[in-house]
Formats: structure tokens, C-alpha cells, sequence
């Protein structure tokens, strides 16, 4: 426990400046953040085949790609431009040289990882050029959900929600969840960005529920891929995607209802 809070508190006296600061900086590490997830990935895939270095390379460069290169431009409408096709060239094409050591099944399942990885990290580089404040509203949800539904679930949790894919998760702790982390979340929305309205409140509500979804997929992509965390990276926390897990949901889902509520 002490090595979990201790390498949680060093994480954020590192990020939160960064957040704070954002430009360049924050630019620069999510790049080494994207960079460290994609080598989680690719040490995943070891267990289902042997990836060609070509390929990693030019996944690493699509990657890097869909993240950085047009966080500058501040709007979140940026996935309908063709460039964001790149990766699907540079990471498929390979399958026609490497016939069988390198599949179109590898390459569909690297691509949908790269495409995770580097829309969510690049959303969250937007919205935090828009508003630092939606950041860390969207943050709260995520993170605040979580808090509530592990510390309320392990008190009175009795009913396993998905027992075979995270047997520590109940349906006690998700409706807690839920309650703490829209509640809390919308408190923080009021005081930092605007006056809470009702579509506010509908949008609040399905984010919560959308971060415990994505943290229980993320948590059925370890179950069958037969490892707890993704890394070692953070003690006590496991890898960057094991952190991005409800947050990836969460930031995909909110620009996804930005252009209906």
C-alpha cells in the first residue's frame, strides 16, 4: 500500500505542473506517455506472435503521428480528415511482404490499439488547449468514479457484477460509483466551466458509467491475455494503460456526445 500511494503521489507531482503548464511540455510527455503504451502493446502481442521491426517502426511513427500532429490545431473534428487513414498504410502494407510471419489479423489488432492510443492522448492534448478546466473535469469523472466504486465496494460489495472478467468489481461499488463520481463531478463542472443544465447532467451520468465500462474492458483484455497489469511501470498501479483504461471511455465518449447534447 505504501508503494502504491508513494509512486501515485511522484506521478502526480509530475503531471500536475505539466497539466497546468500544458504548450509544448505537456505536448512532450504525452508523446513519451503514447510511446511507453505502444511498448506495452507490443510486448502484449509477443504472446500471440512475432511482430517484424519494420512494422513496430512504422507503427511508432503512426502512433507519434495521430498524437502530436495536429494537437495544435484545437478542434475536435480533426478524426474526419483523411490524414488520420496514414497508420492503416503504413501499418497493413507490410502484410503483403511478410506473408507469414506478419498477418492481416496482427496488423487490424496493432492498428486498433494505435488508433486507442493515439485519439485518446491527442483528445486530451485538445481539450486541454480549449479549456484546462474541462480537463479536469472529464479527469474527475474518471478518476473519482473508481475512487468511489473500489473504496465503496470493498466495504459492502456483495454482488459481483462481472465476476469472470474482475471479480472484485460489484454492483454495490458501480451505483457508488456512479452517485459519487456525477455528483462530485458536476459540483467541480458548476464551480470551473459553466452553469450545470440538465444535458450537463444526462452527459455526466453516461460518462461515469462509460469509464466503469472501459475499465471493465480493459480489465477482460488482461483476463484473456492472462496478466494483471500491462507493466510494471507505476508500482502499485501497473502500466499507462492500465491508468488510461476508464479515462480512454471516458474522453472518446464525451467528444462523441459534445456533437449531440
Amino acid at each position: 500500500m505504501k508503494k502504491r500511494i508513494l509512486s501515485a503521489v511522484v506521478a502526480l507531482a509530475i503531471l500536475i505542473p505539466l497539466v497546468l503548464l500544458g504548450g509544448y511540455p505537456l505536448a512532450f510527455t504525452i508523446g513519451i506517455l503514447s510511446v511507453l503504451a505502444y511498448k506495452e502493446v507490443l510486448d502484449l502481442e509477443k504472446a500471440h506472435g512475432d511482430i517484424p521491426n519494420v512494422v513496430k517502426v512504422l507503427g511508432l511513427i503512426s502512433l507519434v503521428y495521430l498524437v502530436l500532429g495536429s494537437y495544435m490545431n484545437e478542434t475536435l473534428s480533426y478524426i474526419k480528415s483523411a490524414k488520420i487513414l496514414l497508420p492503416l498504410l503504413l501499418v497493413l502494407s507490410p502484410t503483403v511482404f511478410y506473408q507469414k510471419k506478419y498477418s492481416t489479423n496482427d496488423a487490424f489488432n496493432l492498428l486498433a490499439w494505435i488508433y486507442l492510443i493515439g485519439i485518446v492522448f491527442n483528445f486530451l492534448l485538445i481539450i486541454r488547449g480549449m479549456n484546462l478546466n474541462l480537463l479536469i473535469y472529464l479527469i474527475s469523472i474518471s478518476f473519482i468514479t473508481d475512487t468511489f466504486a473500489f473504496s465503496i465496494g470493498s466495504l459492502i460489495g456483495k454482488n459481483k457484477m462481472c465476476p469472470k472478467i474482475s471479480p472484485h468489481k460489484s454492483w454495490e461499488g458501480a451505483i457508488a460509483g456512479l452517485l459519487g463520481g456525477s455528483i462530485v463531478s458536476l459540483i467541480i463542472y458548476g464551480n470551473l466551466i459553466n452553469t450545470i443544465t440538465l444535458n450537463v447532467v444526462i452527459m455526466t451520468i453516461i460518462l461515469s458509467i462509460v469509464g466503469q465500462i472501459g475499465d471493465l474492458v480493459f480489465s477482460k483484455i488482461k483476463r484473456d491475455n492472462k496478466i494483471k497489469d500491462f507493466s510494471n511501470l507505476i508500482p502499485g498501479h501497473g502500466g499507462i494503460l492500465d491508468r488510461l483504461d476508464s479515462l480512454s471511455f471516458v474522453t472518446i465518449t464525451y467528444v462523441l456526445l459534445r456533437a449531440i447534447l
